[in-house]
């Protein structure tokens, strides 16, 4: 019996069991799924989680049954590529056949003195649950300071200015403009709702270092209540520590088919993937379909693909409060409640899916 193994119960990692389940994986495959939680999380929505607008079951949803899907939960130490043994902490090593490592991604502190000890984060629902005790511990008028002015931020800004619109929020962007990945139009319009909103932005910010309660930009001290950190992430740690080729963001490079060159039984999928598209849930549910393919050739005993057709991403999405959005839908920029309901509309429609 081979053992396919799946680092991360993420949105590739579910994608790929959605697809191997039921009737997909031979008889002579059986696949262990390793997590740190006994279900899938929806990371896209950690900010409402920590925002205090959604409840912690709103972003759960249970792992897939099988009678041969073994779910093992626990912290991954590392891969022993030699051996193909995952090694995990306080556990026996999980022997594999074919590993796909979808750990994820992480904060990226750019060398800034104190950032990792003094801020919280969104990355995992772990952090994410920190920071919503934080947040919501704040007595009336605290002041929020959120270092990033991508997504995570923006969207995180918005929310807890819904839920606590008591508090002071200062969002601190290095650009000109936020949300630097979007047409400029969309980043006006967003500046243009958080001026309504009393949602202050601090444009051309250079964070220089933190101290508990107070970031420095430049040579400014600004006091803060909380500090919470969306400015850069990079690839899980196990990657960043493996010694394969990576590109310069540190992510795993690939062959067409997304195992290492060299090692066709390691496949890497999401964040840690280095791929030709910005990380998201849509390229890592795009990429784990491809993987399905290759595997399922793999296991027959089939020539692999050479190549795929380019992978299509329908655009990106964001929430200001429950009531407003931007995004781009391919190349269209939408803006407004048209924006909200489809956002939630496709989050409905994951969390259907997938239960």
């Amino acid at each position: 019996m081979k053992n396919l193994v799946i680092l991360g119960g993420g949105y590739g990692g579910m994608r790929m069991l959605q697809r191997l389940l039921p009737n997909q994986l031979p008889e002579n495959v059986r696949i262990t799924l390793i997590d740190r939680n006994p279900y899938h999380c929806i990371k896209t929505e950690y900010y409402a989680l920590a925002a205090g607008t959604i409840s912690d079951h709103h972003i759960r949803v249970a792992f897939p049954e099988h009678p041969r899907l073994q779910n093992v939960y626990g912290e991954v130490l590392s891969i022993d590529m030699d051996k193909k043994q995952v090694i995990l902490e306080n556990q026996e090593p999980v022997d594999y056949d074919d590993l796909v490592i979808g750990l994820g991604c992480e904060d990226k502190y750019h060398g800034i003195p104190g950032a990792d000890l003094h801020t919280f984060s969104i990355q995992t629902i772990d952090k994410s649950r920190q920071t919503y005790q934080a947040l919501n511990n704040l007595g009336a008028g605290a002041t929020v300071s959120i270092i990033g002015g991508g997504l995570s931020g923006v969207e995180l800004a918005s929310e807890l200015i819904e839920s606590r619109p008591d508090l002071k929020i200062r969002l601190f962007d290095r650009g000109p403009h936020i949300l630097s990945a979007f047409p400029e139009r969309l980043s006006v319009f967003v500046e243009s709702w958080f001026a309504k909103n009393n949602i202050e932005v601090v444009h051309h910010s250079n964070i220089t270092k933190v101290e508990p309660n107070t970031l420095y930009n430049g040579e400014e001290a600004v006091h803060s209540d909380v500090i919470v950190w969306t400015a850069g992430i990079q690839p899980s740690k196990i990657i960043r520590d493996m010694d394969i080729e990576k590109d310069g963001q540190g992510r795993a490079v690939l062959t067409p088919q997304h195992f290492l060159p060299n090692n066709d039984s390691l496949f890497v999928v999401g964040d840690c993937a280095s791929l030709p598209f910005a990380p998201s849930a849509q390229l890592a549910e795009a990429q784990a379909e491809q993987i399905v393919q290759v595997l399922v050739k793999k296991w027959a005993n089939e020539p692999l693909p050479e190549s795929f057709p380019p992978m299509k991403l329908k655009g990106t999405l964001g929430s200001l409060g429950k009531k407003q959005g931007f995004g781009l839908v391919g190349s269209r920029a939408i803006t407004g409640r048209f924006a909200r309901l489809i956002k939630s509309g496709i989050l409905w429609a994951y969390k259907y899916h997938n239960n």
